[in-house]
């Protein structure tokens, strides 16, 4: 178990692709003349995939942002589509029709799927939308599934921060991090019948060693980076990734929940995101220290809503998350609460609704 006193949030990206208003169905009872609003917006193109300051765009790629696609002049990454000479703007665009709704179990691996089944009664449906409220806050996106190679020194002296859920090779602010555990996990993932630190490194291509028990890695920030970022489809890598989310802070969130009597998707997720950004166990800030300051309550409804008071008092201190992120974080998870969404079941809808604010 991890025990960190100050859980940084990732360096946030830009969510781009606002959605506009639908057409109301009463209005297009009662007609509409040919330069209305709604005729304007029918006619617009299906908004492109949102930007993401994590992706590379060649020359000629389209992404969306602000109800705008825009076209790459050349190749370009994390700059703006709206600053700067690298897009070219186009047309206001709409959000694509959603056909059906998304096939959950998909975006988790087999094995992962049966392992968080059976250690936290959740499914995969429960557990993608645990991780689309856990990754607006880490990296402004519902697309969490494209951040296993996520690596980047965000300069918060944790040393490399990577993944999906963010894991550490360590630092001065992080004495205990958790990238040794997901290294060992990968060589495990891959069939090591001896995992150790020193395989899984071997075995992603990227050269360091432990000091105490931080992970000094001896590669350039590029060449590392750009190993990690080669993993993003790699099923071991995946396995691994989760292996140590659940050890480092799902399993004691679960403890957690669960000796309170609790055992909802929303309770669970909430202390799941409460963990990864704060710290598991340790100082008021933590998990730990939030739940000894929330009551007794044994009705979860009463629980939860002293729970998410106290965090929204710590979550824009700069500690943790740049202010007015911290308190949007918490929203999510408490407007969810408000409107009785705990199992996170057909919950597509309210989901995207709690997660279409801006970050800062």
């Amino acid at each position: 178990m991890k025990y960190a006193a100050n859980r940084f949030a990732l360096p946030s990206a830009i969510l781009a692709g606002l959605a506009l208003l639908a057409v109301a169905g009463s209005a297009a009872a009662q007609g509409s003349t040919a330069g209305s609003a709604e005729q304007q917006a029918s006619r617009q193109p299906d908004c492109a995939a949102a930007w993401s300051p994590a992706a590379p765009y060649a020359a000629g790629s389209i992404a969306s942002r602000g109800g705008v696609n825009y076209t790459a002049a050349f190749w370009t990454q994390g700059n703006a589509p709206e600053q700067g000479q690298a897009w070219q703007s186009g047309k206001r665009c709409r959000p694509a029709a959603q056909a059906k709704a998304a096939d959950h179990d998909a975006n988790f691996p087999p094995n992962t799927l049966k392992f968080l089944k059976a250690n936290t009664g959740l499914d995969g449906e429960q557990w993608d939308n645990i991780m689309k409220l856990v990754n607006k806050p880490e990296q402004d996106s519902l697309e969490w599934t494209k951040f296993y190679g996520y690596c980047e020194d965000i300069k918060d002296k944790r040393g490399y921060t990577i993944g999906i859920f963010g894991a550490t090779t360590g630092g001065s602010n992080d004495e205990g991090p958790d990238g040794p555990t997901l290294f060992k996990e990968f060589d495990a993932s891959s069939g090591a019948s001896n995992p150790s630190i020193a395989g899984g490194l071997a075995r992603a291509g990227v050269h360091g060693s432990m000091q105490g028990k931080i992970l000094k890695i001896s590669d350039s920030a590029k060449v590392f980076c750009d190993k990690i970022g080669g993993l993003q489809n790699n099923p071991a890598w995946r396995d691994a990734m989760w292996n140590t989310f659940y050890k480092v802070y799902i399993q004691y969130s679960v403890q957690q929940a669960r000796q309170r009597g609790f055992s909802s998707a929303l309770t669970i997720g909430a202390f799941v995101d409460t963990a990864l950004n704060q710290g598991a166990a340790g100082d008021s800030g933590t998990l730990q220290g939030l739940l000894s300051r929330s009551g007794n309550s044994s009705d979860e409804k009463t629980f939860m809503t002293a729970f998410y008071a106290q965090r929204s008092k710590i979550v824009d201190t700069n500690h943790y998350n740049q202010p007015p992120n911290g308190k949007n974080r918490v929203k999510q998870w408490s407007t969810l609460l408000n409107q009785g969404e705990t199992d996170l079941k057909n919950a597509d809808a309210a989901v995207q609704k709690v997660t279409d604010w801006e970050m800062k």
